[in-house]
């Protein structure tokens, strides 16, 4: 058994809050946290590899995983499906690596509710105001200005959800949001039920003291 049991970790905000550059910024940090490699059913951008960007899958493979429930969470959003895998998310949690969730708001309360729920941390990144945030998406030039649009619409759908979140950052400085990130995590991999060989311990501890009497 595994010193300690993993967690997942999720983390969520409006397109352009910068969850993705801090995901990335959390794995430079500690590499043995995973990211968790969702299937989707859209069509692969320039330069993404399949079963390291995403799994991607057609509608029906992706409808049946679900009926299978071999899904820890799936969306619908902006035309497609989206869904976390559940297998390769319970073998990393037994064995005691963090996996992390760059999800929305609907797929983090779908895992709170899941087998796994009690092994979740879930993090809400504010913007520092909504004109930053639309000065991220326009600046990133991945997306039209339909797409733009439609982001900045569905950016208040899912701010008004933090209330859900058990950590809520403000991420107006970069750094200072990482080093936040960080310590919520390290004291969360504290927390007694993520350490599943304390039983054993306090047993350890109780028949020495017996053997004392």
């Amino acid at each position: 058994m595994a010193d300690r049991r993993g967690l997942l970790i999720i983390l969520s905000s409006p397109s352009g809050a910068g969850k993705s550059t801090l995901a990335k910024r959390l794995r430079k940090w500690d590499d043995s946290i995973s990211f968790s490699v969702s299937a989707t059913t859209r069509n692969p951008r320039p330069g993404e590899v399949d079963g390291q960007d995403y799994h991607f899958v057609s509608v029906d493979d992706f409808k049946s995983a679900v009926t299978e429930n071999d899904m820890l969470e799936h969306a619908h959003v902006f035309g497609n499906f989206y869904g976390s895998p559940k297998g390769p998310v319970r073998d990393a949690i037994e064995d005691g690596r963090d996996v992390l969730f760059d999800i929305d708001w609907q797929g983090a309360q779908q895992i709170r509710n899941s087998e796994l729920g009690q092994h979740t941390l879930s993090i809400f990144l504010l913007p520092p105001s909504i004109t930053e945030l639309r000065r991220r998406l326009e600046s990133r030039g991945q997306d039209d200005a339909d797409t733009i649009m439609r982001r900045m619409e569905k950016s208040w759908d899912e701010i008004s959800h933090w209330g859900s979140y058990d950590h809520v950052l403000i991420n107006d400085d970069l750094d200072a949001t990482e080093d936040a990130l960080k310590t919520i995590i390290t004291s969360t991999r504290l927390r007694r039920i993520q350490q599943p060989q304390l039983t054993d311990h306090v047993r350890a501890l109780q028949n020495e003291f017996e053997d004392m009497s």
